[in-house]
C-alpha cells in the first residue's frame, strides 16, 4: 500500500460528529492559520481545494483566525475567486527576488507589501472587511517598551528580555508585547476567548487591511513592521506569531469544529516556545480539532527531507531554492487529492488518527 501524503488528526468530538454526518463543511465554525513563512507551500493545493471548493459548499458563517502567513492565506479565502488569489500569492512569494544578496528590512518589506497587493488586487480590501459570511481575524503583536522601539539596539534588548522571560513563563510576554486582533464585522466572533496579553480588538477597514496583514507577518529585524496602523492603538506592530505561533488551542470554544490545515502534527503556542521542548500542545487536549497536515512519509520524500522554511534563503542559491519550492508546491497536490477522496468517501474516518 502506498504511503499517504496527508495526515488527518481528529479530536474525540470532531471524530464523533464526522462519523455521524460526514465531512459536512457547515460543521466548522473556525479556520485556524499558523505562522510559518514558506512552510505554507506544502499546503498550496490543499488551500485551493478548501478555499475554492469545500468551504464554499455551505452558507454557515465561518471565522478565520491567523497570524503571519496564516492571515495571508485567509486573505485569499475572502476573495471572490479564492483559488486564483492563492495562485497569485504563491507566484509572488515563490519568485520573490532582491537586488542585494543580503537585502535590508526595508527591501524585504517592500517586496512583502507587493505580494499582498497582488493578492488583494482592486477589491480585496473591501472583500475582507465586508465579507457577508467570513469574519476575518488578523493577529498582530504590538511591541511594548524596547520591543516597540525603532532603534535596533533597543529592539534587540527587548527581544532578548522577552525570550528570557518566556523561558520562565509564557505569561511574562505580556510585558513586552500586546496582542492586537484586527477583525471584520461589528464585533469579533464569539468563542475566541483571547483574554490574555491585554488583547485589543480593532475593526478591519479598507484603509488598514494591508498594514494589518503586513504587520502580522513582520518578523523583527527581518521586516520593518508597521507603525501606527489606522484605527488601532499607536505604536509598533510586529508578527502575530511572536505570541500566537501555532496558537494555544485551549482558548477557542466556538460552537462548531476547528479546521486547522497545518504544516505538522506538533503545535507550539508562541514563537519563543520553539526553543522550549517542554512547551508543546497535545492534540488530544482539543476535542473539536480537525488538523490536516503532511505525513512524515510525505516530508521524508521531499528534497532535503523537509518542508520549505525561511532559512532556505540563506542556505540555497535563488535558482536552487525556487526549484525546490516549485517541487513542494506540485507535491502538495497529493494532500488535496487525498482529502477530496476522504470527503467523498463512504468511510469518513478512513485512515484518520483519533485523539481521545
Amino acid at each position: 500500500m502506498a504511503a499517504r501524503a496527508l495526515a488527518v488528526h481528529l479530536g474525540s468530538e470532531a471524530a464523533a460528529l464526522i462519523e455521524q454526518e460526514g465531512w459536512r463543511p457547515g460543521l466548522f465554525s473556525l479556520l485556524l492559520g499558523a505562522s510559518g513563512g514558506p512552510k505554507w507551500f506544502v499546503l498550496g493545493h490543499l488551500d485551493r481545494y478548501l478555499f475554492g471548493d469545500f468551504l464554499q459548499r455551505t452558507d454557515t458563517p465561518l471565522a478565520t483566525l491567523g497570524s503571519s502567513i496564516g492571515s495571508w492565506r485567509h486573505a485569499c479565502l475572502a476573495q471572490v475567486d479564492p483559488a486564483a488569489a492563492v495562485a497569485r500569492m504563491e507566484q509572488g512569494y515563490l519568485y520573490q527576488s532582491y537586488a542585494s544578496a543580503r537585502p535590508s528590512a526595508q527591501e524585504i518589506s517592500a517586496v512583502s507589501r507587493g505580494i499582498l497587493e497582488s493578492v488583494l488586487g482592486t477589491d480585496g480590501r473591501h472583500n475582507i472587511a465586508n465579507h457577508p459570511r467570513i469574519t476575518s481575524h488578523i493577529v498582530t503583536a504590538r511591541g511594548l517598551g524596547p520591543s516597540g522601539s525603532r532603534s535596533s539596539a533597543l529592539l534587540a534588548t527587548g527581544m532578548g528580555a522577552a525570550a528570557l522571560g518566556n523561558t520562565l513563563s509564557r505569561k511574562l510576554l505580556k510585558f513586552h508585547f500586546q496582542r492586537v486582533v484586527f477583525h471584520s464585522g461589528e464585533a469579533p466572533q464569539p468563542g475566541l476567548s483571547l483574554d490574555d496579553f491585554d488583547t485589543q480588538y480593532c475593526c478591519l477597514r479598507e484603509d488598514n487591511v494591508l498594514p494589518a496583514l503586513h504587520a502580522s507577518g513582520a518578523i523583527p529585524f527581518v521586516l520593518t513592521g508597521e507603525r501606527d496602523i489606522p484605527g488601532a492603538p499607536a505604536g509598533q506592530y510586529w508578527d502575530g506569531g511572536i505570541i500566537d505561533y501555532h496558537f494555544d488551542l485551549d482558548q477557542y470554544c466556538g460552537g462548531g469544529l476547528l479546521l486547522y490545515p497545518h504544516f505538522r502534527a506538533g503545535l507550539v503556542p508562541g514563537w519563543f516556545d520553539k526553543f522550549l521542548p517542554w512547551r508543546r500542545s497535545a492534540l488530544e487536549e482539543s476535542r473539536r480539532l480537525v488538523l490536516l497536515c503532511p505525513s512524515e512519509d510525505f516530508i521524508a520524500g521531499l528534497p532535503h527531507g523537509k518542508i520549505p522554511d525561511r532559512n532556505d534563503f540563506g542556505r540555497m542559491q535563488p535558482e536552487e531554492r525556487i526549484r525546490y519550492w516549485e517541487y513542494c508546491v506540485e507535491a502538495s497536490r497529493a494532500l488535496a487529492e487525498e482529502f477530496a477522496e476522504l470527503v467523498d468517501s463512504n468511510n469518513p474516518l478512513a485512515g484518520v488518527t483519533i485523539h481521545a
